[in-house]
């Protein structure tokens, strides 16, 4: 059973869950019902629906047969409730119908764990006798692997009920040993030398039982020099397609086989590795590779003498996997998004690492080759959770949307972790190989393009990952790991040189990282040179950094929110590296911390060229929503300035939305003010306030964040269940839906079609190529601290010319009701709205402007020049966006629109009234110079040019 661990809460199964059967034991041929009392286990103070993970044991292998996946309410089996504190789970007409097997399956046991709704609470693993003929193995125990040594005998011994039965025992398929009529079985295996699998077939009348096991050989690990230059993992001879040297650091282990497809799984002394008798490493040169060939392999790692509760052998995969394959998640991973999926090893369990020699390397653009990266100062990040974005949650579909990021203008996207993960839908923080892409959402090499194709487009990619933790399939976690029900699954053991035994702060996820071990940095050190060589990745945004101290305690929350030294020192190191590889590389910490600390990082090596220097996420979401939703309250956002977390350069990435918080339209729907009529919980009314929001936000100086579909304003909450209902519980009780999958509603229900969605989208467009493009949003600003619902910022750039755009005055009203706002313009004269460059005329720079409720104003000293540079523009309507590659739009209603060729060949027409913003198509065109004549509502007629790429 795969034993599931959420992001925020891990619950521990207990092996003395409350269950019976009826009958008891159960019949395969007729109705069963599983009794199941909650008291005393842990769903005890769970109220919602259990549901049944539930399985058979088939031929003597167990958990066969499962009823849907794991954590998928619509595929899995729900108790009823009887009475009180106890359920039931009718299995019918028979075993064999309700679990869609033949009536001549040899069914033995019934497995079971039952669940919460959210899949993070749990029983233990149970198990439950299928008919009155039983089979008891005494020696060795059922699914047991024996360590002996070379040359010594194996002894086997069983019992049955209901009289005599045959045995016959098999070593890998072949009968050794047989009898065919006794109730008491024994047997000595003499002279073992070689590694076995055993299987014990026990036949009375038609049922035939069959209990595995096996022995694995110590091979007497040979002490050998590892060659030169080789590194943890799979190293690939590029001079020879038919060698690969696999390397695996494990401390206190005494022996470990490779066990792989190249051997049958069944791995003699030859397929043992190494020891390097200087660096401790196993290692092991495979030959008789062919090139193209995926090959699948683990680790057989053997601690002879292990202490009290941890296992004597692991199976694992390799720690530094790039390609993993999993037999709980694959078989649900879509063909479309992954084709042409390496096939599961049949016979095996848990991940097994894959490795193909000859491999094409993937084909960069120039583009990528000589990729220049956006500067910090001007960066706007997308943030993006590709399972949520698109209906078919693939790689491909953000391929696919690339007009619509440059038509957006951002210049960086940032994708939530796409390590191989465990489950198929996810944030990704459950990371259990970090150096592995997780194959739902497609291949390494449509990945490649994807980045291949940002960076074309001028779009930098940077990658989420979560180094504080890892989750329970990671193999360094099971390698060393307290294992007292023998399940092959557990938590870090006190021997784990990679884990803490328990987290070193409050914020604990999964198993916590020892940053202060030599082992952990090297491995940290190797996912980021993995990303950043292998992958081309422009960023890594740091998970959970508070996590990387060793000072503090799970329930010592000051601690962990402190400056902690040792923190500094082990993050400012994984900085250094990461920048020795890619002296542009954009390092991103989620710290939320002091200012104190975090200037530490923002300020490191910052005056060196390329200017370093850690960027900061910089969480601004309660004042912002608190504009938005219309309240006088707590909205002070003048930390959204770098300049107020005391960074010398603009190392902040100040946002409004993450994925971590609630959306702020969701929140104006429900909660905004209302004043005469004026109402923001009415949807046109927050829509239509939330371009404000970009030109406070956006514009102020320094790297800046959206969260996805924030352009659009999303006004689903973070909360939402796969349902569609909403779900905000954080108890540990029923949990919440905040990780659950999202609708996609944005394409689906053409949302860039809808005139208010439509209108933030290009007025952020704007903002962001002002932000970008205009040398004035690289001064400094200045923002007045406190509340109020009309922010006022000023921008100046003083190393700009007076003949430049260097000053610039934002202003918002966030009332509900219009306001006269003060202004403060720098001085008299003519100034521009830079969204529309129409003017206005300053004789008193106190003078107060009028402003509607939810409106703003963007003036500069001067136009906009470069930011409109790619914008066709005449008397203040603008064709965008310029160049076209599937659409563009104009910022005035038109009666008609007509586009020609540059020889004046009308090539097409929009002959309907359209509002301004509309998506005039034009994909079905050639490339190339076009004309267009836009036609007002007063027949006016303006003249443009663009080019169609």
């Amino acid at each position: 059973m795969k034993k599931i661990t959420l992001l925020f809460l891990l619950i521990s199964s207990i092996s003395f869950a409350q269950f019976t059967t009826t009958p008891s034991p159960a019949i395969a041929s007729g109705v069963v019902t599983l009794n199941f009392n909650k008291t005393g286990t842990p769903l005890a103070a769970y109220t919602g629906t259990i549901y049944a993970h539930i399985g058979l044991t088939v031929n003597g292998t167990r958990w066969q047969n499962v009823k849907g996946t794991w954590g998928n309410n619509s595929t899995q089996p729900a108790l009823t409730l009887v009475s009180g504190t106890t359920y039931k789970l009718d299995l019918t007409p028979d075993l064999y119908t309700y679990f869609g097997i033949p009536n001549t399956s040899s069914v033995t046991e019934i497995c079971v764990v039952l669940r919460n709704d959210a899949g993070n609470m749990q029983t233990a693993d149970t198990f439950f006798n299928v008919g009155a003929f039983q089979v008891n193995l005494t020696t060795p125990a059922q699914n047991s692997t024996a360590i002996i040594a070379s040359g010594t005998s194996f002894n086997v011994a069983a019992n049955n009920t209901g009289g005599n039965a045959s045995y016959n025992l098999k070593v890998n398929g072949t009968s050794i040993n047989t009898n065919l009529s006794t109730a008491s079985y024994t047997f000595s295996d003499t002279n073992v030398t070689g590694n076995k699998n055993y299987s014990l077939e026990v036949t009375q009348g038609s049922t035939t039982i069959t209990k595995n096991f096996s022995v694995i050989v110590n091979p007497g690990t040979v002490s050998a020099a590892m060659p030169a230059g080789l590194l943890d993992g799979i190293n690939y001879n590029t001079a020879d397609a038919t060698k690969a040297t696999l390397v695996l650091d494990a401390p206190l282990k005494d022996f470990v086989y490779v066990g792989g497809s190249f051997n049958n799984w069944q791995p003699t002394s030859a397929y043992s590795m190494k020891k390097d008798p200087v660096s401790g490493k196993f290692w092991l040169e495979l030959t008789g590779l062919t090139a193209g060939i995926n090959y699948t392999y683990q680790y057989w790692v053997v601690d002879a003498t292990p202490i009290a509760g941890t296992p004597s052998l692991v199976k694992t995969a390799d720690p530094y996997s790039t390609l993993v394959l999993s037999p709980d998640d694959d078989p649900y991973i879509p063909a479309l998004s992954y084709p042409s999926l390496p096939v599961y090893p049949a016979g095996q369990e848990r991940e097994v690492t894959v490795l193909q020699t000859g491999q094409t390397a993937y084909a960069w653009s120039v583009a990528t080759t000589n990729f220049v990266k956006p500067e910090k100062e001007k960066l706007v990040v997308y943030e993006l959770l590709v399972r949520d974005f698109d209906a078919s949650r693939s790689y491909q579909s953000v391929i696919d949307r690339i007009d619509y990021f440059k038509n957006l203008k951002i210049n960086a996207i940032e994708l939530l972790p796409v390590m191989e993960f465990e489950g198929n839908e996810s944030w990704g923080y459950n990371t259990s190989f970090h150096m592995a892409l997780d194959k739902f959402y497609g291949t390494s090499t449509k990945f490649k393009e994807l980045i291949d194709v940002c960076h074309q487009n001028g779009i930098a990619v940077i990658l989420d990952v979560a180094l504080n933790h890892a989750f329970g399939r990671n193999p360094m976690v099971r390698m060393w790991m307290n294992d007292p029900d023998g399940d092959g699954w557990g938590s870090p053991s006190t021997e784990n040189p990679y884990f803490n035994t328990v987290a070193k702060h409050s914020y604990s996820v999964g198993e916590d990282f020892n940053h202060a071990s030599l082992l952990t940095k090297n491995y940290v050190k190797r996912v980021v040179k993995q990303w950043i060589q292998e992958y081309k990745i422009d960023g890594l945004r740091w998970d959970l950094t508070k996590g990387f101290t060793q000072n503090c305690t799970a329930s010592d929350e000051n601690c962990t929110n402190a400056y902690q030294a040792d923190r500094v020192a082990i993050l400012k190191d994984y900085a250094d590296y990461s920048w020795s590889l890619d002296p542009t590389h954009y390092t991103i910490f989620e710290h939320l911390g002091t200012d104190t600390e975090e200037q530490q990082w923002a300020n490191y090596r910052i005056t060196e060229t390329p200017s370093k220097g850690v960027m900061m996420w910089g969480k601004m979401t309660d004042p912002y929503n608190q504009l938005t939703m219309g309240y006088n309250s707590n909205n002070d956002i003048s930390r959204m300035n770098s300049t107020n977390h005391g960074f010398t350069k603009n190392r902040l990435i100040g946002y409004a939305e993450s994925h971590d918080e609630e959306r702020l339209m969701y929140k104006n729907i429900q909660y905004g003010a209302n004043l005469n009529g004026y109402n923001v919980k009415t949807p046109a009314t927050a829509l239509s306030r939330m371009s404000a929001l970009g030109a406070v936000s956006l514009l102020v100086p320094g790297p800046k964040m959206i969260w996805h579909f924030g352009e659009l304003g999303w006004d689903s909450s973070i909360y939402t269940c796969n349902d569609g209902s909403v779900n905000t519980s954080a108890d540990a009780i029923s949990g919440d839906c905040k990780l659950d999958k999202k609708p996609q509603p944005q394409w689906v229900n053409n949302w860039l079609g809808d005139a208010g969605r439509n209108k933030i989208y290009t007025d952020w467009a704007k903002m962001i190529a002002l932000k970008i493009n205009e040398p004035v949003f690289l001064g400094t600003a200045t923002m007045a601290s406190g509340t109020s619902l009309i922010p006022n910022i000023k921008i100046v750039n003083s190393a700009l010319a007076a003949t430049q755009l260097k000053d610039v005055l934002i202003l918002a009203n966030f009332d509900v009701s219009a306001q006269n706002v003060s202004t403060g313009f720098p001085y008299t004269g003519t100034w521009y709205n830079l969204m529309d460059n129409s003017t206005i005329n300053v004789t008193n720079i106190a003078a107060t402007i009028a402003i509607p409720a939810g409106e703003f104003r963007i003036y500069g000293n001067k136009v906009a020049s470069l930011a409109i540079a790619n914008f066709e523009k005449k008397d203040g309507i603008y064709l965008y966006p310029n160049p076209a590659t599937n659409y563009f739009t104009l910022n005035t209603n038109t009666s008609k629109v007509q586009v020609f060729s540059i020889t004046g060949q009308l090539v097409k027409s929009f002959n309907t009234s359209q509002a301004a913003s509309y998506q005039y198509a034009v994909n079905d065109l050639n490339k190339g110079l076009y004309i267009v004549k836009a036609y007002n509502e007063n027949n006016e007629v303006q003249v443009m040019k663009f080019l169609k790429i």
